[in-house]
């Protein structure tokens, strides 16, 4: 029997075997395979067979063949046929054994408010200005902007978000390098540290987990350093073998406290001390509400410290857009060591270049800085009205604070009914190890709506005083410190 080179899905299916010495006509092994595929399931009940001139041409046969074996099987109750319709199967086998039940994992809840930490007003994002980004940089880009991207970054973009940095926050930004976000431009400085020989690295305690996995994926050895109300202890540090540190000078994460002016001297005079390096995190400088915002270290000492941003606070991080500046002598080897690292695409890169030449970026961020402002005095006015026995620390800047519960109150207990009653929020030990017996959750107000917050807020109260998450009593009210 021919079979057409042109569809082999139906001849596969199909297993029209022999002739069979003569005795089996064609039209009735073509009923066999389509009887054999029914029974075994593999054409389902309701599923349509080819018209018979498809298949026929298919199978390399006249159309007589196929129209007698349809026959054939409707007569017999496999098949159905309409008048205007496909035929189709109309039998299942009765004798297959049951499918066994797939055991399935109780759905979640859905978050319906969220009050963990990490994200920007999402609802916010400047749509109607980055896509007017985007068209402009998609119809004035050159041909070889279209090409195989500099691992580094777009020139246009790197000279963009040094001039930014130079006048937004006071850094001495020469050798800037774009990246995909904070995590990627640690990943990338530790693999550069490694390379000139430092294997071990201080990070904040408690901090930002994903920065202790960079860490460790780049083969360096991680040394938790305590965090007090001043920022890092550098004393603490100074008794750990590393020679280079992670540090949130201008807002630390979770904590939110800002490294102090000694702080700040004292520890580039340790990297200077050690030979080593500071890396500075700055992932939410940008949103400071008692004050402008604080200059980065890394304008203390350009040859000691990387500074490592994104956008992904400010804008989005969908938008994957981060920026490393790392010390002059250090560029070298921070290529020589990242040699198969991609920047992100070009006409991103040249649309945020475009949006902040536009002067977008800076009417986006004082928006934003206004909105956040006024969502975090609601937040702690709404706490204090319905968890008064809290107390409300870290938010003088960023996109979160702390609060600070009773001892004995089982945080993690009330992250999960939250969660049950459709509210996400985080805990404080989440971002420390070993867990501390000072219980406190980590709230963020950045992807959360003003009219949402009351009734977030109500929810956290009921999850705290659940049962199984209910301190000893005790009285505490709750404060406004760092606002």
């Amino acid at each position: 029997m021919a079979v057409s080179q042109t569809n082999l899905a139906w001849a596969t299916l199909l297993a029209v075997g022999p002739p069979d010495g003569g005795r089996r006509r064609l039209h009735d092994r073509l009923a066999h395979a389509l009887r054999t595929a029914i029974r075994d399931g593999r054409l389902a009940e309701g599923a349509a067979v080819p018209p018979s001139r498809a298949l026929a041409e298919e199978l390399g046969c006249s159309r007589w063949v196929v129209t007698e074996a349809y026959g054939q099987l409707i007569a017999e109750g496999y098949l159905s046929a309409r008048v205007g319709s496909a035929t189709r199967v109309s039998w299942s086998p009765d004798t297959a054994p049951p499918r066994p039940r797939v055991q399935r994992a109780p759905a979640r809840p859905p978050i319906r408010y969220d009050l963990a930490p990490g994200l920007p007003d999402l609802r916010a994002f400047p749509r109607r200005r980055w896509a007017d980004a985007v068209r402009a940089v998609a119809g004035s880009a050159v041909h070889y902007d279209l090409g195989l991207p500099d691992p580094a970054g777009h020139a246009v973009l790197r000279t963009t978000v040094a001039q930014y940095l130079r006048r937004s926050r006071g850094a001495d930004a020469h050798a800037v390098s774009v990246c995909a976000g904070v995590t990627d431009g640690l990943v990338r400085t530790c693999r550069a540290l490694r390379a000139e020989g430092i294997a071990d690295l201080a990070v904040e305690q408690p901090g930002w987990g994903r920065l202790r996995d960079a860490a460790t994926s780049a083969g360096l050895r991680v040394h938790p350093v305590p965090v007090d109300h001043d920022g890092l202890s550098v004393d603490d540090l100074a008794r750990t073998p590393a020679r280079a540190v992670v540090v949130g000078a201008a807002h630390q994460f979770p904590t939110g406290t800002v490294l102090s002016a000694a702080r700040r001297a004292r520890l580039v005079r340790w990297a200077r001390e050690v030979d080593g390096f500071v890396i500075e995190d700055d992932y939410d400088a940008e949103f400071r509400y008692d004050h402008h915002p604080v200059a980065v270290m890394q304008g203390m000492d350009p040859s000691r410290v990387f500074l490592l941003g994104s956008v992904s606070k400010t804008l989005s991080p969908a938008l994957g857009l981060g920026w490393l500046v790392a010390p002059a002598t250090m560029t070298p080897v921070l290529r020589e060591a990242n040699l198969v690292a991609a920047a992100p695409p070009v006409l991103d890169q040249l649309a945020l270049a475009t949006f902040i030449d536009r002067g977008w970026y800076d009417a986006h961020l004082r928006a934003a800085r206004r909105r956040f402002r006024s969502r975090r005095d609601l937040l702690v006015r709404t706490l204090g009205a319905k968890v008064p026995e809290g107390r409300v620390a870290g938010t003088a800047a960023g996109l979160h604070i702390l609060l600070h519960l009773p001892d004995g109150t089982d945080t993690r207990g009330a992250v999960q009914a939250a969660a049950t009653a459709g509210l996400r929020l985080a805990d404080l030990d989440d971002y420390r190890a070993p867990r501390s017996a000072e219980p406190a959750l980590v709230l963020g107000y950045g992807n959360i709506s003003d009219t949402e917050i009351p009734t977030a807020v109500a929810l956290l109260r009921e999850a705290l005083r659940s049962p199984t998450t209910s301190p000893p009593t005790r009285t505490a009210q709750l404060s406004r410190e760092d606002r």
